[in-house]
């Protein structure tokens, strides 16, 4: 060939692959700029008419007839050797671009090592900052004062964090249990969670009824000032966002878990010792004797005296059952829930570990309450509250109600 130029030769499988790469629409556009550098160069033209063809200066297209002329024994090679995937992937290879040192990093790994620490900090305990959490301006302003380096752009402290999936401005709610840290606490979870596993076989061959007890308060009756706005084709419905307030009141939930329905529901503005008691009744007079599996959490209303005076004498036990903060079964909270707990008994009570009301079923249906009816529903008074709410559980009960699918065992799902 006349001139300077590297001499291009090309085997007839390369040419296939040089030619796909040149013509596939998922190429990189460098990719097929330089596949086309091969093809034109291998057909004799000049430096000078590839370029225009391609788009790239004279020096660019020898750069390239160059590179391919010193990788093509390397590449015959592979052709000899490797399958036609292979040879794909080596093409590409020779016309990508070469891995680049770039510049020296500015930052040594030391001072990255403290940038970071840095950002685990508390800003108002470590640093005497009035905030609760970093920004990256702040960091990097701390960054400069304490001379871990000279300067610093809030930007690239970003990147640095990024690095390190650091994210310091985030932060997500957490709840430690104390009961965690008991030998039993692994068992008392695999207690409640056998007792659902074992609800509907128990109820349907024996009878035994698992009910799941709590209290939602605080349930208020809003009106809104305007009323909601109906769907529309092209449009989602509209809820006024002022509203006035007539007051609240609380809902005593018994989750029925062999049926998912709700059993004696009970509306009150306390919850005290006496409403536990009567929502207690109420729910064993379905049955009075039958036998209850009551699964609460550890609100002292749940092992009060007057609640263990009631089960004793619904069992028939007339011993003597001692005296609160003195002897005997009711002198302690831990007393009267060894007798509630006692699996003997044909009511018997479950308690769940502190901070585990995920564990509780009923918290599952009190959230489809709030869907249904309580987070976007006007009620112009309390009657009308109590009422509305008395009215799904019925319907709930005649058209929803169904067991929920406990899958989860107790094992321990993370540390």
């Amino acid at each position: 060939m006349p001139g300077k130029a590297a001499k291009i030769v090309i085997t007839e499988r390369q040419q296939e692959v040089l030619q796909q790469l040149r013509a596939a629409r998922t190429s990189e556009v460098r990719i097929a700029q330089r596949a086309a550098v091969v093809l034109l160069g291998f057909e004799g033209q000049l430096n000078e008419e590839i370029s225009r063809v391609v788009g790239l200066n004279p020096d660019q297209v020898g750069v390239w007839r160059r590179r391919w002329q010193k990788a093509f024994p390397k590449l015959v090679a592979v052709e000899c050797a490797e399958s036609a995937d292979k040879l794909r992937k080596a093409i590409i290879g020779v016309l990508s671009d070469e891995h680049r040192s770039g510049r020296p990093p500015q930052i040594t790994p030391e001072q990255q090592s403290k940038l970071i620490s840095l950002a685990c900090e508390d800003p108002g305990e470590e640093s005497d900052r009035p905030v609760s959490r970093w920004s990256s301006e702040e960091l990097a302003d701390e960054a400069v004062q304490r001379k871990i380096v000279e300067s610093i752009s809030p930007r690239w402290y970003r990147r640095i964090l990024e690095r390190m999936s650091l994210r310091p401005h985030r932060r997500k709610n957490w709840l430690f249990s104390p009961d965690a840290q008991d030998p039993d606490f692994d068992e008392r979870v695999s207690a409640v969670c056998q007792a659902y596993l074992d609800a509907i076989r128990l109820y349907d061959r024996a009878g035994v009824h698992t009910v799941c007890i709590d209290e939602q308060t605080g349930v208020q009756a809003l009106s809104r000032i305007a009323p909601d706005l109906l769907p529309r084709p092209g449009s989602v419905a509209k809820h006024e966002f002022e509203y006035t307030r007539h007051g609240t009141i609380g809902l005593f939930g018994n989750f029925h878990v062999p049926t998912g329905k709700i059993l004696a529901p009970m509306l009150r503005e306390t919850r005290t010792e006496e409403d536990f008691l009567e929502n207690l009744d109420n729910l064993l007079g379905h049955d009075r004797d039958g036998t209850w599996r009551l699964i609460v959490d550890n609100l002292n209303t749940h092992s009060s005296e007057c609640c263990v005076r009631y089960v004793a004498a619904i069992l028939g036990l007339s011993d003597d059952l001692g005296r609160k903060g003195v002897r005997g079964i009711l002198k302690s909270v831990k007393t009267r829930k060894q007798f509630l707990s006692d699996p003997s008994h044909r009511i018997r009570f479950i308690y769940l570990p502190r901070h585990t009301s995920w564990l509780n079923q009923i918290e599952i249906w009190f959230g489809v309450l709030r869907r249904k009816v309580t987070r976007y529903g006007n009620f112009s008074s309390i009657d009308d509250l109590c009422d509305k709410i008395l009215r799904f559980i019925d319907y709930y009960n005649e058209t929803l109600a169904h067991p929920y699918n406990w899958t989860y065992t107790g094992r321990v799902v993370c540390e």
